[in-house]
């Protein structure tokens, strides 16, 4: 729901720096939507045992999905 508005407002960075900011938003909702459900025990999702983890609730090493798929939804969204 925010990639379309920001990225009319970032348009002119870098595509690798767009993806890095993309990247970053959505670890940001990953992990306070998952450190919220994580408190009332209600969490679905559990990477606590990948060594990249933060607090069980995200995980380092899909930086670059998360960055492809930013862009990718930025792409669809600028038509």
């Amino acid at each position: 729901a925010c990639i379309g508005p920001v990225s009319k407002k970032i348009r002119h960075v870098p595509i690798f720096l767009r993806g890095c900011f993309y990247m970053t938003g959505i670890f940001g909702v990953e992990l306070a939507s998952g450190s919220v459900l994580k408190y009332f025990k209600i969490c679905p999702w559990d990477y606590s045992n990948a060594p990249t983890n933060i607090n069980g609730v995200i995980r380092l090493d899909y930086a670059p999905v998360w960055m492809a798929a930013g862009l990718i939804f930025e792409k669809i969204l600028s038509k």
